[in-house]
Formats: structure tokens, C-alpha cells, sequence
């Protein structure tokens, strides 16, 4: 698979990863020991708190970036890295996404990035938000989306992207690939992981008209595979974790690769064609002019 988002950019985050490790493994091997015999710790960047409870063998990643956890370059980066540090860690078999912000999951891909930057930096975004979607689609874990708050976009395709998707009760709370709203065209492997959950027809007709769905029609749907109480959404995703914990891990990730395998190696195949489309594409006056009026009417919203 690709390397994550450049090594300046990871350094800068304070964490990092465990494969560009060589230069100090040796001398710092019997300290990561001894993290690993922790029998539960937790790590946290500036945007993302994880809790790892070894007995169980399950962590929990709480996205905790307000107002709204909207997927900057930094928390995909972060989340990439923690990802990484989890798959590495042989005492993590399962991982719980969720919000630490009230009635937010995810607001979905940071319009900030995509509006008036360089061509470089669009890349660089870009590369950082396949990179997210690589690593959670085809992680070996167990990862379940527990949804507490509204997922629109880039929020909906990470809870898409997770085995098992359980969502708050709540009809005010919506999740959906809502792009067609903002003049945007969602890529080709949101959509591909869109219709792996929900099938062609409801894909076809939610992408076209850009619909955000409350829980009880994203549960209907199939979107969301529970609706829980609020109160019962980590207790409910725990004894889920627990029931999937308990096949073999060995068949449970060949049967998870064989499923998603040809979506994952569409996008490895065609990666660099992708962020050269979304370049041109989202540097288009036209595009461009579509994302400043959206943020002035969130400005004009917050005031």
C-alpha cells in the first residue's frame, strides 16, 4: 500500500508510525516493550483520543476536533498514524470510531483545503484522504462505526468503510455522500463503497440528489445496520465488538479481503489518475466559486 502523508508532515504531528521506526528501534526497542505490556493505555494527538483496552483486545478512537471533526490534513494524517500504530500493535484485534463532540460524527472533507490553495497542497489533501479510506477499508481489524451525531460526506464514507455501522436514534442526526449539494462529484470509490452497503439503485438515486438521511430512513435503507438510544450506543457497539471478536481472526479478515479486495486494488491502480482529476477538477473557477459561497453561508450560520 502507499506511504502515508509526508514524513515532515507526520513529524510535525508528534507521532510516528511504527514502520519508519529504523533509525531508532534499536535503542528505544525496550521502551515500546514496555508500552506493549501496559494492560490498557491510551495515546491521543491534538484531533483524535485512543483508548486501548488490552484484556479485551479493543480501542476506541474518539474524534474529538470541534466544532464539527471536519477531516483536515492534520486529523487524516493523525488518523492514519493511530490506525497504523493499532494494526501494529499485537494486543489490538477491534477498533470503535467515535465522537467526543456533541451531535457531530463527522462534518466530512474540511472545505478549507479545497478552496484557494496550491495544486500541491490539493494533492497532498487528496493523497491524505485515500490514504484514510485505504487503511480503514482493508484494516485487519474489527472496526465498527458507533455514529453519536450527523455524518455528512467524508463523515459518512468513514463510517462506510467500518464492518459495522450503529447509529443514535436520534431522526435529527443524518448520514449520507451529500457532494451533489456542494457542485461536487463524489470519486468513484466513495460511490463503489456506497453501493457495496446499500446496493446500486438506493446509491444511484442518494448520489444523484446528494441526500442526507435521518437514522430511521439511513437504517432502513441499510445505510446504518442499528439504531440505538444514546444512552446505549458504546455498550451496544462493545457487545457487537465482542460477538465478532469471537470467530477466528484468520477467516474473518481472508473473507473481509475477499470482499473488498477489487475496490481497494481499483483505487491502488488507478491512485495518481485520481488525484490528478481531483486537481483539475476542484480547481475549476466554477467549483471554486461554488465552495466560497458555501463558506459564507456557514459564516453567515455561525453569526
Amino acid at each position: 500500500m502507499a506511504a502515508l502523508p509526508s514524513l515532515a508532515r507526520i513529524a510535525r504531528s508528534g507521532v510516528l508510525p511504527l514502520c519508519h521506526w529504523p533509525a531508532v528501534r534499536g535503542r528505544a526497542s525496550w521502551q515500546l516493550h514496555s508500552l506493549l505490556l501496559t494492560p490498557c493505555r491510551a495515546f491521543s494527538n491534538n484531533k483524535i483520543l485512543v483508548e486501548l483496552d488490552e484484556s479485551k483486545g479493543v480501542a476506541t478512537m474518539k474524534f474529538r476536533s470541534p466544532p464539527v471533526n471536519s477531516l483536515s490534513l492534520d486529523f487524516l494524517t493523525e488518523f492514519c498514524i493511530s490506525l497504523e500504530k493499532l494494526e501494529n500493535d499485537r494486543a489490538c484485534r477491534g477498533v470503535i470510531l467515535t465522537s467526543d463532540v456533541p451531535k457531530i460524527f463527522s462534518s466530512g472533507l474540511d472545505i478549507t483545503e479545497m478552496c484557494g490553495k496550491s495544486t500541491e497542497h490539493y494533492a497532498e489533501f487528496w493523497r491524505a484522504v485515500q490514504e484514510m479510506w485505504l487503511r480503514l477499508y482493508s484494516s485487519n481489524m474489527v472496526t465498527v462505526a458507533a455514529v453519536n451525531g450527523s455524518s455528512p460526506a467524508g463523515g459518512c464514507l468513514m463510517a462506510l468503510s467500518c464492518d459495522y455501522r450503529i447509529m443514535v436514534e436520534n431522526p435529527k442526526f443524518s448520514i449520507g455522500l451529500n457532494e451533489a449539494q456542494l457542485g461536487i462529484v463524489a470519486p468513484f470509490w466513495f460511490k463503489d463503497t456506497f453501493v457495496n452497503v446499500v446496493g446500486h439503485r438506493v446509491a444511484e438515486l442518494s448520489l444523484q440528489l446528494g441526500s442526507l438521511h435521518p437514522a430511521p430512513e439511513a437504517h432502513r435503507l441499510g445505510l446504518v445496520d442499528e439504531l440505538v438510544p444514546g444512552e446505549k450506543l458504546q455498550e451496544k457497539a462493545a457487545a457487537v465488538m465482542a460477538q465478532w471478536l469471537a470467530l477466528p481472526d484468520h477467516a474473518r479478515q481472508l473473507t473481509k479481503s475477499m470482499m473488498r479486495k477489487a475496490v481497494l486494488d481499483r483505487l491502488v491502480a488507478h491512485r495518481e489518475e485520481d488525484i490528478k482529476n481531483f486537481i483539475t477538477f476542484i480547481s475549476k473557477e466554477s467549483i471554486q466559486k461554488s465552495l466560497r459561497m458555501y463558506m459564507e453561508m456557514l459564516k453567515k450560520k455561525k453569526g
